[in-house]
């Protein structure tokens, strides 16, 4: 189990030759795919989850474990750093969990949530009783025919299953399911691998994305390699630094480990990942055979955005070693416009100690409404004039008579 962090902040070096290799823990080699890291956490995580395991200490370590060494190899940047340094490359802070919102309870869903309107980004996981289900082969799936979009309502931490059955020609041709709802509703799409036993095994898991005033996710099995974006990362990158999050932009965009589906059923899932409520979709699986247009432009433009990706690296590079020159610079102007402040002072001092007349005196502000005293001086005084009372004035009634007043 990873090591604690202590009060001073700081590890101890005993304290990290506790932590086993994330490859280890994994049971994976170093050169293993993304989807392969993916499995073994999966495996592990519904093998020691602490829905199953509730009074088992050491299965929680042991999931716990297993999530930190996911976290570190899942994420392309960090699994990099860690090849390279070790843990010494890796920040424990900056190691994410993603919560399994069904196992939260009322009161900490509500403060993820809570979390989460203010704009902190959390990363959520499919529920473990739903991948149980799966495995086991207790889920209803029903039928999704090619070209028929259906319109659904899935339920929080809910998920439902569907089959797509194509031939020889339409695997050849490609495969797309696409997964559109509204920019409010919170979705994953998944597919599943069968198993011998009959379950369901998960092996590909796109987030729904924001586009616009809806909120989509796809999965494109073209005959090459198409990428996907993970904006989660992105977004956690720029809570904790905005400027840096730029040039990661790009470093979550990764291939898809399946390119092409074989003829047979395949099952795809929409799963619901709001907090509280259930999330309206439309889902659709598509053969790409008709769109030999669309396959040409997207494989040309995501490899114009992996050019950009290397050219983003170089210019990074370029743009921390200018930025350093100008807050050397900005820093230097700082310090100059000091020192001539401090010097031109001082001339004026100099100027002004050329004379032998006594200083002016500065003469105080009059106030409105009150005269100022000069000073007294020395050993005279002023007399004081009795004060005057105002008089009072004196009202008095004047009797008219009415003959003495003169006509209007």
């Amino acid at each position: 189990m990873p090591a604690r962090k202590p009060k001073s902040g700081k590890f101890d070096v005993a304290e990290k030759q506790l932590w086993r290799d994330p490859y280890e823990v994994l049971g994976v080699s170093r050169n293993s795919t993304e989807q392969e890291i993916k499995t073994a956490y999966r495996k592990l995580a519904l093998k020691y989850h602490p829905d199953k395991n509730a009074n088992d200490p050491k299965a929680s370590d042991m999931f716990k474990e297993a999530t930190f060494s996911y976290n570190i190899l899942s994420d392309p940047h960090k699994r990099r750093q860690y090849d390279r340094a070790g843990f010494e490359a890796v920040e424990p802070e900056s190691q994410e969990l993603e919560l399994d919102l069904s196992s939260l309870g009322p009161v900490n869903t509500m403060l993820a949530a809570i979390f989460r309107k203010l704009g902190v980004p959390i990363k959520t996981t499919v529920s473990a009783a739903v991948l149980e289900e799966a495995l086991n082969g207790m889920v209803t799936i029903h039928a999704l025919p090619l070209g028929q979009p259906l319109f659904r309502k899935v339920e929080k931490q809910c998920a439902h299953f569907y089959s797509v059955t194509i031939t020889e020609e339409e695997a050849r041709g490609g495969l797309v399911c696409h997964v559109q709802s509204s920019f409010k509703s919170k979705f994953k799409l998944l597919y599943f691998d069968q198993v011998e036993n009959g379950g369901l095994s998960l092996a590909l898991q796109e987030d729904g994305a924001k586009t616009g005033k809806v909120r989509s996710a796809g999965m494109y099995f073209l005959g090459f390699p198409v990428y996907r974006l993970d904006h989660m990362a992105h977004s956690m990158a720029a809570a904790k630094d905005p400027d840096a999050a730029f040039f990661k932009i790009l470093d979550g965009f990764q291939p898809c480990e399946m390119t092409e589906l074989k003829a047979g059923t395949h099952v795809f899932t929409v799963y619901g990942d709001n907090f509280f409520r259930s999330a309206s979709y439309t889902i659709e699986a598509i053969c790409a055979a008709s769109f030999a247009k669309e396959k040409d432009e997207l494989r040309a433009v995501e490899g114009e955005i992996l050019s950009k990706r290397v050219e983003l690296s170089k210019f990074e590079n370029e743009y921390r070693e200018v930025l350093a020159q100008f807050t050397k610079m900005t820093n230097r102007y700082a310090e100059e416009m000091q020192a001539i402040d401090e010097l031109l002072k001082q001339r004026n001092e100099i100027h002004a100690s050329y004379s032998v007349a006594p200083q002016m005196k500065r003469t105080p502000k009059k106030s409105k409404g009150r005269s100022v005293k000069e000073p007294k001086e020395e050993g005279q005084t002023r007399d004081k004039k009795p004060s005057r009372e105002r008089p009072k004035k004196k009202w008095y009634n004047l009797h008219l008579k009415a003959n003495q007043r003169k006509a209007c």
